[in-house]
């Protein structure tokens, strides 16, 4: 090991200029009231321009006498630890890494205060800039040091858990008070979130209150952007870029030299909306981990695969499945669920579990609806045997709860009465309206059989009358669906429900304003069009995109009453038929309880994301 070409192990240290005694004489005189020297070496701790060779020499002094450094000398112990080395030479990084070590193991008492250190570095450091009088400081982010300097950090950080048992007790807290605000830039927020992913690898005691942590953060970002505004943003960038190139090329015809070409927003993966950009960036992050900790070496690892979605779904039950109108942050599951059929599975069980059970809150029996209508309709790696499966534990289901209500004094049409039934029929309309393709492939007559063994028309019949609170384009898409193959004769109902539904009138600055409530159920699809863009890259091999319906499968007049209900894009029949409501983010215990028959498989502890570059 050497300094500036020098043997560092077989040669004296060199000479520094320094005054005052050594570390040992001046915590003596200190201690008898002398506090000179004390101040003076911890003047010259601060100092910027400090040596490589002058903090070595200190750190060696300072761990000769660790001992000694008890709560009294906490202030001298708060300047050591704001020694500048990150990024120094190895024999520096080396030597402060040996003195944590001696500090944590000899002083616990400094064990916050050393975790605090390291974590205040996970992101990049802020470069001072001011315009106007104005500081617009954010962060460094051309250091490229920086992958080194956090790989120094995690070393520091593994070095202390393995001196102090009880570290990730201490932790837990500091990584979520010193969490950037959401409004930082996408690299602040990118770096410290890898970082915590990482720490999530070493110390797996902490994975799933790191991941909670981490996502609870990203719903923050998720429900202030509704699909509808990203999409409105990024296709106005798009317009604006094209309209500003068409300018150039009719002042710059004469000359093609002189003409300036920026590149267009479409041909770039960077969001044009701040808070997509951001939540675009932590997708990344997260879904690499969730990809990188369920593999070794290409290949899935079942064991870890199960632990990891185990964390993920007590998460999912604490805060995703309580925030109204999130858009993205669910597709990690969603993700993870197709690796392996298994695992989908377990996942729609879980729903169906929270969705049939009394015992939870009727919020979250409806989500619970929305997320498997939603996931059936939309994971392209479920097979029909699977979706089949799922609507044969739904229909029964909804037979045996009009049995339940058509006798009693509460049999009929009623939203706080009845939510999880509506939503839960909402959720067998919008599943079959993907799906009846494939449920009918192979074998019509099979596949119409199975169709109208579901007994379809007395669910819509019933006097709890779901066609009338389901979304109108769900309601006349499966209107049109069941038509064509003579399922089900539902225009009689939903005419007769449209001559019943009242306005609703609501004053505003404007003047009256008289509107009919599409949406009663408040209800949304969580696996809606994903549209951030880099993160899409992972998501849109899985997912299936609405198909708009040939003339020949349903006639005209059927094709134009949809769309007049749900304004027609050509990707989602849904599309401005959900008001966009605000996100609303929301905390309830939940319970987990889900077995997946596997065949286990060992392997080695995955490492691929701790070598991702920055």
């Amino acid at each position: 090991m050497e300094i500036e070409g020098r043997d560092f192990m077989n040669t004296p240290p060199l000479k520094t200029v320094r005054f005052g005694g050594n570390v040992v004489a001046t915590l003596a005189k200190f201690k008898q009231g002398d506090t000179s020297d004390y101040e003076l070496l911890k003047h010259q701790l601060a100092d910027p321009d400090i040596k490589d060779a002058q903090i070595i020499n200190w750190l060696q002094e300072f761990r000769n006498c660790v001992t000694q450094l008890s709560k009294d000398h906490e202030q001298l112990i708060y300047v050591v630890l704001r020694l500048p080395w990150l990024g120094r030479s190895p024999a520096v990084v080396e030597e402060y890494l040996a003195f944590l070590s001696n500090l944590v193991s000899a002083q616990t008492v400094y064990l916050r205060a050393c975790l605090k250190m390291v974590v205040s570095n996970f992101t990049p450091k802020r470069v001072k800039i001011c315009e106007g009088g104005v500081d617009i400081s954010d962060s460094d982010d051309d250091d490229e040091n920086l992958p080194r300097n956090f790989d120094q950090c995690h070393q520091a950080l593994q070095l202390i858990a393995r001196y102090v048992p009880s570290t990730s007790r201490f932790l837990m807290p500091i990584l979520t008070e010193n969490f950037p605000f959401v409004q930082k830039s996408s690299r602040t927020l990118e770096c410290y979130v890898h970082n915590l992913l990482r720490v999530a690898v070493y110390i797996p005691s902490l994975r799933r209150d790191v991941l909670e942590l981490i996502i609870s953060r990203m719903l923050k970002l998720d429900v202030s952007a509704s699909r509808g505004e990203i999409e409105e943003v990024e296709e106005n960038a798009v317009q604006q870029e094209m309209k500003g190139e068409q300018e150039e090329e009719g002042l710059f015809d004469m000359d093609e030299d002189v003409c300036s070409v920026k590149s267009s927003p479409a041909g770039t993966n960077v969001m044009v909306h701040p808070v997509a950009e951001r939540l675009d960036t932590l997708m990344v992050v997260l879904l690499a981990f969730i990809k990188d900790m369920c593999h070794v070496n290409g290949c899935l690892d079942v064991e870890q695969t199960k632990d990891l979605y185990k964390d993920l779904v007590c998460v999912f039950d604490k805060l995703i499945l309580p925030t109204h109108a999130s858009c993205h942050v669910q597709y990690a599951l969603f993700y993870l669920c197709s690796f392996r059929l298994a695992l989908a599975e377990a996942f729609l069980e879980h729903l169906w579990r929270l969705l049939q059970s009394p015992s939870h809150p009727a919020v979250l029996r409806q989500s619970a609806a929305g997320y498997m209508g939603s996931f059936l309709a939309r994971a392209n790696f479920l097979p029909v045997a699977t979706v089949r499966a799922c609507l044969d534990l739904l229909v029964p289901w909804l037979h045996l709860y009009i049995d339940s209500q058509d006798s009693g004094s509460r049999a009929y049409c009623d939203i706080t009465l009845h939510g999880p039934f509506y939503n839960a029929c909402q959720a067998v309309f919008y599943t079959l309206i993907f799906r009846h393709r494939s449920i009918l492939e192979g074998d019509m007559k099979k596949g119409l059989a199975y169709l109208q063994g579901l007994n379809l028309e007395r669910i819509v019949m019933c006097q709890l009358n779901p066609l009338k609170v389901c979304l109108p384009a769900v309601t006349n898409m499966f209107a049109a669906i069941t038509r064509k193959y003579q399922l089900v004769f539902c225009y009689t109902i939903i005419e007769r429900n449209s001559r019943h539904v009242l306005p609703v009138v609501r004053s505003s600055v404007g003047g009256d304003c008289v509107s009919t409530n599409t949406n009663p159920l408040d209800s949304f699809f969580p696996f809606d069009p994903y549209v951030l863009k880099r993160s899409s890259k992972l998501i849109e091999p899985l997912y299936q995109v609405w198909e708009e319906p040939a003339d020949t499968e349903v006639d005209t007049v059927t094709t134009k009453r949809v769309r007049q209900c749900s304004d027609a894009d050509e990707d989602d029949f849904l599309r401005g038929e959900t008001p966009e409501t605000k996100g609303v983010m929301g905390m309830t215990p939940g319970s987990y309880e889900s077995h997946l028959h596997s065949p286990s498989s060992v392997g080695s502890p995955p490492i691929a994301f701790l070598q991702r570059p920055f």
